[in-house]
């Protein structure tokens, strides 16, 4: 169901990965488990509304402490997810842990989606977050970006990062790519 990214396949097929917070109607028909911390009644209900089905769960854990290997994986991949973590920085840094090639993300873009009337993030904010240990606490964004901004965190992270605006699934938002040394 949905549109798969060009993008995705073109790096991560025959690879073997883990997303974070699939959706039934939102897929990218790649060799991954998904990484959930529960069914929420309300977004299973919502890719049911759109497909008639929801994604299922292969491992309960939040997503920014999965209880994997280091490196157990080639890549971590991810739409519309991480601006819900309110420390983005720890889970950038435990799909790093896990990842052994990329870690691909899908990101909602301030000026496409329901956040376009909300105050764009410093990323200040995030690394005052990150320093300061901060957990999730709602489930709602906590973030809001652009890919300007997204990049000011990739290289204050040091990643190799590509940025691609807009999508190739939906067109709502920006694609990044970190491609993580050996």
């Amino acid at each position: 169901m949905g549109i798969e990214s060009v993008m995705a396949h073109e790096y991560l097929d025959g690879l073997k990965g883990i997303e974070i917070g699939s959706g039934a109607h939102n897929t990218f028909g790649l060799n991954t488990i998904n990484v959930d911390q529960g069914y929420s009644p309300l977004y299973k209900q919502h890719q049911i509304d759109m497909c008639g089905k929801f994604a299922k769960i292969d491992l309960f854990a939040n997503g920014d402490n999965i209880p994997v290997p280091d490196k157990s994986y080639d890549f971590v991949i991810s739409s519309h997810v991480i601006e819900h973590f309110r420390n983005p920085i720890k889970a950038l840094r435990e799909w790093e842990r896990i990842a052994r090639k990329y870690i691909f993300m899908v990101i909602p873009h301030r000026k496409r989606t329901v956040d376009r009337n909300r105050p764009l993030t410093d990323i200040s904010e995030i690394i005052e977050a990150f320093q300061n240990n901060l957990t999730n606490d709602v489930d709602k964004h906590h973030y809001t970006y652009t890919p300007e901004n997204f990049k000011k965190l990739m290289d204050h992270l040091g990643y190799d990062a590509q940025i691609v605006d807009p999508d190739d699934k939906v067109g709502n938002g920006f694609m990044v790519l970190i491609k993580l040394s050996k």
